[in-house]
C-alpha cells in the first residue's frame, strides 16, 4: 500500500514539473506549435519508467510537430525531473499522444448536431399553423 502512494505522488510530482516545463522552460518550437497539456502521468511500480500523457490542441501538422519536439527533449525533461524531484533514480520519460480530449470533443460536437436536428424536426410548421382569423 506504501509502495502504491509513493507511485501516485511521484507520478504527481513529475507531472506538475513536466506541465511547468511545457509553459516555460522547453525552447524547442515545435512543442510550441500546438497548445500542449499533460493529460496523465503513469508510473512503473519501480520507480524506473514513466508514462506522459499529453494533449496536442492544434492541426494534425501541429500535433505531429509537437510531439516530434517532445520526443526529442526526453533527456532534457528527464535530466529537469532529476535536478527537480531529487529522486534516488530518475525514470526514463516516453511521451505519449492522449487522444481523449480530442475524441470527447468529436463526441460532443456529435451530440450537439444530434440535439440540432432534434429541435429542427420538433419545431411547429409554418404552412399548418398559420395566423388565426379573428374574423370568423
Amino acid at each position: 500500500m506504501a509502495r502504491s502512494r509513493r507511485v501516485e505522488r511521484v507520478a504527481s510530482l513529475i507531472r506538475r514539473e513536466v506541465s511547468q516545463l511545457l509553459q516555460g522552460g522547453l525552447r524547442d518550437e515545435r512543442v510550441g506549435r500546438g497548445l500542449v497539456s499533460v493529460t496523465t502521468v503513469e508510473v512503473a511500480g519501480d520507480l524506473q519508467h514513466c508514462r506522459i500523457f499529453v494533449s496536442v490542441f492544434g492541426s494534425d501538422a501541429d500535433r505531429d510537430q509537437a510531439m516530434a519536439g517532445l520526443n526529442s527533449a526526453t533527456t532534457f525533461v528527464k535530466g529537469e525531473l532529476g535536478r527537480r524531484l531529487q529522486l534516488r533514480r530518475t525514470p526514463e520519460v516516453v511521451f505519449v499522444l492522449d487522444r481523449g480530449i480530442e475524441q470527447g470533443s468529436t463526441v460532443l460536437g456529435l451530440l450537439s448536431k444530434l440535439e440540432q436536428q432534434r429541435s429542427l424536426k420538433e419545431e411547429p410548421d409554418d404552412a399548418t399553423s398559420g395566423p388565426i382569423d379573428s374574423d370568423r
